[in-house]
């Protein structure tokens, strides 16, 4: 029976198995009752062994100091079968079957007030006694006869219940179920794997492995989203036949990677579907196993299979003497993430060189600075180099002066103060990693280890690396251009070194400090950014055709487009054309604007025709006066006059290819038109079209002139007849730079230069020319009827050019001398064998 205990009694009471005497019986006084659910006059509950009326319940304990021991206990008792509690006296309103079920809110709340005392006391004893008293201790025979077929019934299904509820509760989940990697919530959950000395070994890692002798590409098989499936193995402690650890307990870093993997796209629950596997044994550091008994962990994997598409990270490679720079666990056709490759022992194209993690960069908050030189022009901030290098640096510092700063180990610093984060120059004390922030150049040599955490320290400071260590393999190098962010110095030129940092030009040494930046923003600033791009690299080797591009890895995004993300690419089969849709901007011309409409219409690609009819003071002409044609044809009217209607995203264009054609574009053939949109196809991210122009500088001036007369060289084509792609409609409307929109719409003049500026300086690319034809003047338009008819017209176009250079900061036109026509073009073929037959005229 619970009673309260007395205040003076603070020493643990001993519980028997059984209890023949009062004295056994242990009594709480904390005033619980008080706060259990009952009624102000009811006694407390008589706690009884259902079947057995003078059992004890049991713990491993008997005193309890925390609710996880109530807890404990409560499990305990469940598994030697007593899942329920009699009451002697209880409410017949709330319970007229005087169980009491462990799942009920209101006796959770007695325990959970039971738990609350006893971390307040300290130390509380639990004891089930037998209830002594007049009634006697048999309870069980005392029960009426007609009730005990209902008891035994509801203690079957509260025992059931609670079996349920505890199996799911205490039941060691598995990682790969829950998503939930919290080592340390997991710790008493984790199955323990006893590895006999004579549990097999992998073979030691094959050098010769390649992806496409070591790695089963099969098991990845197709998927649409062309991405691969990893899968990572559940949580289990190995331990050797005396019982001891292989192993320490999971990293921070590895459980943080764990949980990188588990929350990305990769990962499946699935090891059916599994392309890759991850094991859950940390290998980051080899510092902290046991080499055999891991190996034979591994070996110990479901589907390790020697190591086939299995996948281990590792950051601190070898041991003393030797320090290899590569794991020394046996790991057989394993891929390996290393951190400390040399070209000894990586394995080109099959293993992945990751950087060492520094937690310290990760830590620390760093103010970004900007490009520039800085107070130091070269920094050396490692403490344990060699001491040969340290001469050599020491001597560079001594000729050069304040410009090298050469950092070591403080030797002075007060009681508490962290050596790591401080670094000194004879008596002067600096703050680590802050003061690389102050230096252009960062040297970072190599240690015992070849792979240093020096180097994302460097990055993270933006700081350009200056890596000191022959035959290391940079980290990801087989996709980052390191000559981008870094400058690599063979060991024995040391000396020679500050004379090569000097001859890198100013604007070369900016870039690679943007550079590094965007390599720490985007591959090194976490264990999950390290794992992402790991498993990024592997994922591009077995889908290249969806590969990410060089320009993805290495290009830091100058111009981030938001809402809606570049459709461009390249896919490895050509889609199925979808045609075009022509847009034609009219104002008024409607005789040539329907001969326009009948000619593109013969065209066999075209899908539909919107007209912008972009005149407020007129209505187009009556449904019935309109050219009957075999594709749809809708007008849309605006409410300005603006040149850039034309450029808008129209709900009404679904196709990705848009043809612009003017009103008086009534010379170009079907053929012409049918041969652009096939160029097109082949280079869906150019602009391709008819009339070529030029850019070029005037020296006398000094400004961009526009040049519209026949030469051997264009930049730009006239969206008076051109294909693009509908993506650039949106980036017109919406993400043109400064007011380049509004200037255009206010001179009406210079949208096919605007969109010519920002098709270029999205791409990078040149525009395509396509076909001999040269002449686009309307015959039949007067000098009223047109814009570019006018003097001033020619000149505001030179003003234009100089005018978006100026908002956009550069000239991204690009000047090309070539144009692209059919094969069979003047060949002397039969025309009827011919694709395109029709092209040829100026």
């Amino acid at each position: 029976m619970f009673t309260l205990p007395q205040k003076e009694s603070e020493a643990p009471t001993t519980c028997l198995g059984s209890a023949t005497s009062k004295d056994s019986a242990c009594s709480f006084g904390d005033g619980l009752e008080g706060e259990c659910p009952r009624k102000p006059d009811q006694k407390l509950l008589g706690l009884y062994g259902v079947g057995d009326p003078i059992a004890m319940f049991s713990s491993d304990s008997s005193c309890l100091s925390s609710r996880g021991r109530v807890i404990k206990w409560f499990w305990d008792s469940a598994e030697e079968g007593y899942r329920t509690y009699h009451m002697d006296e209880y409410d017949e309103d709330k319970n007229p079957s005087g169980i009491i079920n462990l799942g009920t809110s209101e006796n959770k709340l007695c325990f959970d007030l039971l738990s609350s005392r006893e971390s307040r006391r300290g130390r509380v004893s639990m004891c089930a006694s037998v209830k002594h008293s007049s009634r006697g201790p048999a309870l069980i025979p005392r029960m009426k006869t007609k009730h005990r077929i209902y008891y035994v019934a509801l203690f079957s299904v509260v025992l059931l219940g609670l079996l349920a509820t505890g199996v799911f509760q205490f039941w060691p989940h598995s990682i790969e179920a829950s998503g939930d990697w919290a080592v340390e919530k997991r710790s008493a959950a984790v199955p323990v794997v006893r590895l006999p000395s004579d549990s097999p070994v992998p073979e030691r890692g094959d050098l010769s492995c390649r992806m496409h002798t070591c790695f089963d590409v099969y098991r990845c098989g197709f998927n649409p989203k062309n991405k691969i499936k990893v899968y990572i193995y559940s949580l289990k402690k190995y331990v050797d036949e005396l019982g001891m650890p292989v192993s320490g307990s999971i990293s921070r870093e590895y459980n943080e990677l764990l949980s990188a993997i588990a929350d990305s796209d990769y990962y499946t629950e699935d090891i059916s579907r599994a392309c890759l596997f991850v094991p859950s044994i940390d290998l980051l550091s080899q510092h902290a196993l046991h080499i055999r008994e891991t190996a034979q962990a591994l070996a110990q994997l479901s589907r390790w299979d020697r190591g086939t598409n299995h996948l281990l990270f590792n950051m601190l490679p070898g041991g003393p003497p030797d320090y290899n720079t590569a794991l020394d666990v046996p790991r057989d056709r394993a891929l390996l993430a290393g951190g400390g490759f040399s070209t000894w022992t990586y394995r080109q194209g099959y293993d992945v060189s990751i950087p060492v993690y520094s937690p310290l960069s990760a830590e620390v908050a760093l103010p970004e600075k900007g490009p520039g030189p800085r107070r130091y022009f070269l920094l050396s901030s490692q403490m344990a180099i060699h001491p040969e290098y340290r001469e050599e640096l020491e001597a560079l510092q001594a000729k050069h002066g304040e410009a090298v700063l050469v950092l070591d180990k403080c030797t002075n610093l007060s009681e508490g103060v962290l050596s790591v984060r401080k670094r000194c120059h004879k008596h002067q004390v600096f703050d680590y990693p802050q003061v690389l922030q102050e230096a252009t150049f960062c040297v970072v040599l190599r240690g015992a280890r070849l792979g240093q955490a020096a180097l994302s320290d460097v990055l993270r400071a933006g700081c350009v690396p200056v890596v000191i260590a022959d035959s290391y393999i940079l980290p990801f190098s087989e996709v980052l251009d390191w000559k981008r962010a870094s400058v690599v110095v063979p060991e024995e030129k040391i000396a020679d070194m500050y004379g090569v940092l000097q001859s890198i030009p100013r604007r070369q040494m900016e870039e690679m400090q943007r550079q590094v930046r965007w390599f720490w923003d985007a591959y090194f600033q976490s264990i999950k950014a390290i794992a992402l791009a790991t498993l990024q690299i592997i994922n591009d080797r077995i889908y290249p055709y969806a590969a990410i591009s060089y320009e993805q890895w290495n290009d830091p995004p100058a111009v981030k487009w938001s809402s809606v993300s570049n459709p461009l690419f390249l896919p490895l089969i050509p889609p199925q054309s979808q045609g075009f849709t022509a847009i034609v901007l009219t104002y008024d011309r409607v005789e040539s604007l329907f001969r326009v409409i009948t000619e593109v219409s013969k065209v066999p690609s075209l899908s539909k025709l919107l007209v912008v009819w972009n005149n407020q003071n007129k209505n187009p002409p009556e449904d019935s006066l309109w050219p009957k044609i075999r594709v749809p044809l809708k007008v849309v009217r605006t409410a300005e006059n603006k040149l850039s209607n034309r450029f808008f995203p129209y709900d009404e264009i679904e196709t990705e290819a848009v043809l612009a054609i003017d009103d008086d574009i009534i010379m170009l053939t079907s053929d012409e038109l049918q041969f652009g949109y096939e160029v097109w196809r082949e280079f869906p991210d150019r602009l391709v079209g008819y009339p070529g122009r030029l850019h070029l500088w005037d020296h006398e001036m000094n400004k961009w002139k526009y040049e519209s007369e026949w030469t051997n060289e264009v930049s730009m084509v006239l969206t008076g007849a051109a294909f693009y792609h509908k993506y650039f409609n949106y980036l017109y409307t919406y993400k043109m730079p400064g007011d380049i929109k509004n200037w255009v719409d206010a001179h009406m003049n210079c949208e096919d230069i605007a969109m010519n500026f920002l098709v270029a300086n999205v791409t990078g690319k040149a525009v395509i020319k396509v076909t001999p034809r040269k002449k686009f003047k309307c015959p039949e338009c007067t000098a009223i009827d047109g814009l570019s008819l006018d003097q001033t017209h020619m000149v505001e176009r030179s003003e234009c050019i100089n005018k978006f250079a100026s908002v956009f900061g550069t000239m991204p036109l690009k000047v090309v001398e070539h144009r692209a026509d059919p094969v069979l073009y003047k060949d002397d073929f039969p025309e009827k064998l011919k694709s395109f037959p029709n092209i040829g005229s100026l």
